[in-house]
């Protein structure tokens, strides 16, 4: 074979190639609703974001935004429960078709998936019993602290509490509980997280130390899926615009979402 023609033709199979990519990184909008449903994986057990009722139904913020999200999609909602451990794993596998689940937009997460521009927020802060002064990182040292597994509290206090021992648990239920059940004391998560401890212990007298960082939450989904996320991002300042993600936040938060996130 002459050189020219061997190079005619690896130019053709790189276009087809190229071109067959371009098809595969378009076509996931297009399944989602030929398929008739999305998979939202949700980290069920999260306090006001995610959590069974008390008819044992999924509620919570995130899961009227995924409600709203299928709705407006025109497809059924299948709701994926996961681990917060487990949210971009989830995704990765095609477990899932995108992921909302309280999961805060950061650089290291931005490397492994995409997201939409943010839909929520949410508080991250220091807990623990009144009679313990705690009130910046340096009181956390020779302290054991409490946190979900994979999440910005466990980097962040990671970084920032380096004297403290840090007890890892797999989602925020069992965190919640090895509070009320005294395993430990201090705790890094959410107000609403403090707010069900509270509730289930009062006797423990917990309160806010301090608070860490607040967070932009953004729905995830895997890379180069242009149509999804241009879809995605257009629903969410749609729903910022008329209201409806702010009205889910206040029904279960109590407070109005930031104007620097409604106002995009």
């Amino acid at each position: 074979m002459k050189l020219n023609q061997l190079f005619a033709r690896t130019c053709i199979a790189a276009l087809l190639t190229a071109g067959l990519a371009h098809v595969a990184m378009a076509d996931q909008l297009d399944d989602i609703k030929k398929a008739g449903k999305v998979r939202v994986a949700i980290a069920m057990g999260t306090p006001l974001f995610s959590f069974a009722d008390a008819n044992l139904q999924p509620a919570g913020s995130d899961v009227e935004t995924a409600e709203q999200f299928a709705k407006d999609l025109g497809v059924k909602l299948e709701i994926v429960p996961v681990t917060n451990a487990a949210r971009i794993p989830t995704l990765q596998a095609n477990r899932a078709d995108v992921v909302i689940a309280d999961l805060s937009i950061t650089p290291e997460r931005a490397k492994v998936v995409d997201f939409s521009v943010p839909y929520a927020v949410i508080t991250i802060m220091v807990g623990g019993p009144k009679n313990i002064q705690i009130k910046d990182y340096n009181d956390l040292n020779g302290k054991r602290i409490g946190l979900t597994r994979a999440t910005v509290n466990d980097t962040l206090t990671t970084a920032q509490a380096k004297g403290a021992e840090i007890v890892r648990y797999e989602d925020d239920a069992t965190l919640i509980t090895s509070m009320v059940t005294g395993q430990v004391e201090i705790f890094s998560s959410t107000p609403s997280n403090l707010a069900e401890m509270i509730k289930r212990a009062p006797g423990k007298n917990l309160e806010l130390k301090f608070a860490q960082k607040d967070f932009d939450l953004g729905i995830a989904f895997n890379q180069n899926q242009p149509r999804l996320k241009e879809w995605i991002n257009n629903w969410v300042v749609t729903n910022h615009r008329n209201g409806k993600l702010d009205a889910i936040y206040v029904k279960f938060h109590g407070r109005h979402l930031p104007a620097a996130i409604t106002k995009q």
